[in-house]
């Protein structure tokens, strides 16, 4: 025979044993059933905008949206440092039409059988915080509590997945992070918001089961943000030696929530910092977690929750990759998720590009996110028709590996695979999905190819995917 071919990592071997549909014969290797999370807060709020929206996604095959619910948009007198007299606990006691544009967001992601999650956040109220004089600095976790009862009793017919906090590890969301001595303090404020919001959700009737999220960390530390994992430690009582540091009660929790949004050197980067997580060092969250169960503060295999995610892209030209690239990354991504047996969801964060800024240099204009799989003017990038066939490609020596999917759809379906090397696109094979429209295969690698994925919809609808260049 000929030379050895080189050794797969675990990561491309489980993605294309569950791609092959071996799902039910290796539990291990991958988490069956993962959902795809949506969220596009341009237009999931816009009255005008929502349902073309909701039509989009679901047609992409998306199963979940989520949506974060800050505090200030629903509190009364949000700017002036002294609470106002009502029962905030009551729904029926807030302003009338505070809860006008989430009502119809809820009534219409529910009516159409998608699920939805909350995430409960800051910024706060005012009144809510230690000072009175701004919206970030020690939320009352009291207050946050009565707060979240009355969301539940609003909502908690419909919605049964919440998460509390948004990014509680970034100082524009909880302040302080760190102390004057250069101690993570936003840790321990967390801890007291996560069990406030996640007690008052499971005491409210109709609500006892569901599931509620911790975490929602961003993926890389700094002098002002807490890196996730020393975030983590901190939330949790643990030392870095993930021994435990008090006499904390173990928190009820059922998954943990992250976003591991890489930088621009790409999916399969590791960051330095060994407590910082993006998609390409995930391993390290299941590693703490996993540590975090032999100390007995968390259970065990605790689900991973990716909320939010998303490749930035140009017009950005300071850490947005070109458009093909952005395509390749996220299909890349995917497959790194789809093979964790750890991980429940993974999400695109964005539609449509944030609005760029008027008036500044052309360096500044694009300070948002260009994450989204439209520009802001609502044209398609190529990663429009990559999210709804996304097709990893990855050499190794000889091979190329190829990883792909069709989102839409919802039983066995057949692809056609082509690849160029510069000239025509010429038909590599046809291939059969499993039954969640998942396939793989390994060929011979060639310089300069590319490989490109045709499906014909169930109404005769041709889609063609854009040009992947193995990564």
């Amino acid at each position: 025979g000929g030379r050895a071919l080189p050794r797969l990592p675990a990561i491309v071997i489980a993605a294309l044993a569950l791609a092959a549909g071996a799902v039910a014969a290796a539990p291990a290797e991958a988490a069956p059933g993962q959902a795809m999370t949506f969220e596009a807060p341009a237009e999931f709020l816009d009255d005008t905008l929502r349902e073309p929206a909701l039509d989009e996604v679901q047609a992409f095959g998306v199963t979940r949206i989520r949506a974060q619910v800050y505090w200030r948009d629903f509190a009364p007198v949000p700017t002036e440092p002294q609470a106002p007299a009502f029962d905030d606990t009551d729904p029926a006691a807030y302003p009338e039409g505070t809860w006008d544009r989430l009502d119809r967001l809820v009534d219409s992601a529910t009516g159409r059988g998608l699920e939805i999650q909350l995430t409960l956040t800051g910024p706060v109220p005012q009144w809510a915080t230690l000072t009175g004089t701004d919206q970030l600095t020690q939320p009352d976790p009291a207050m946050f509590g009565r707060w979240v009862t009355a969301v539940a009793r609003r909502y908690g017919d419909r919605v049964h997945l919440w998460s509390i906090w948004n990014e509680p590890n970034q100082p524009a969301f909880l302040l302080p992070q760190f102390d004057e001595r250069g101690r993570a303090v936003s840790p321990r404020l967390y801890r007291a918001l996560y069990i406030a919001g996640e007690q008052a959700l499971h005491a409210t009737p109709g609500n006892e089961r569901d599931r509620v999220l911790i975490g929602e960390t961003s993926p890389i530390g700094s002098d002002s943000i807490v890196a996730p994992l020393a975030f983590l430690r901190g939330v949790l009582c643990l030392d870095a030696s993930y021994r435990r540091t008090g006499r904390c009660a173990r928190l009820r929790i059922s998954g943990y929530a992250h976003h591991a949004y890489p930088r621009r050197s790409g999916p399969l980067a590791r960051p330095r910092s060994p407590d910082s997580v993006t998609i390409g060092a995930l391993d390290r969250l299941v590693l703490a977690l996993d540590r975090a169960a032999r100390a007995g503060v968390v259970r065990p295999r605790l689900p991973i929750h990716l909320t939010e995610f998303g490749i930035e892209s140009r017009p950005d030209v300071i850490v947005g990759v070109p458009l093909a690239r952005q395509a390749e990354y996220l299909a890349i991504a995917e497959r790194t998720a789809f093979a964790n047996p750890r991980v429940r969801s993974f999400s695109q964060y964005l539609l449509r590009d944030d609005p760029p800024a008027e008036g500044v240099p052309e360096a500044e204009r694009h300070a948002g996110f260009e994450t989204g799989l439209r520009f802001n003017d609502g044209r398609a990038k190529p990663s429009y028709t990559g999210f709804v066939l996304p097709l990893a490609a990855t050499s190794f020596g000889r091979s190329d590996v190829l990883w792909g999917r069709v989102r839409p759809a919802r039983a066995a379906t057949v692809v056609t695979l082509e690849r160029s090397t510069g000239g025509r696109w010429r038909q590599l094979r046809r291939q059969t999905t499993n039954p969640a429209g998942v396939y793989g295969l390994r060929v011979r690698h060639r310089p300069r190819q590319r490989y490109r994925v045709s499906w014909t919809a169930p109404d005769g609808t041709v889609l063609t995917g854009p040009p992947i260049r193995p990564y």
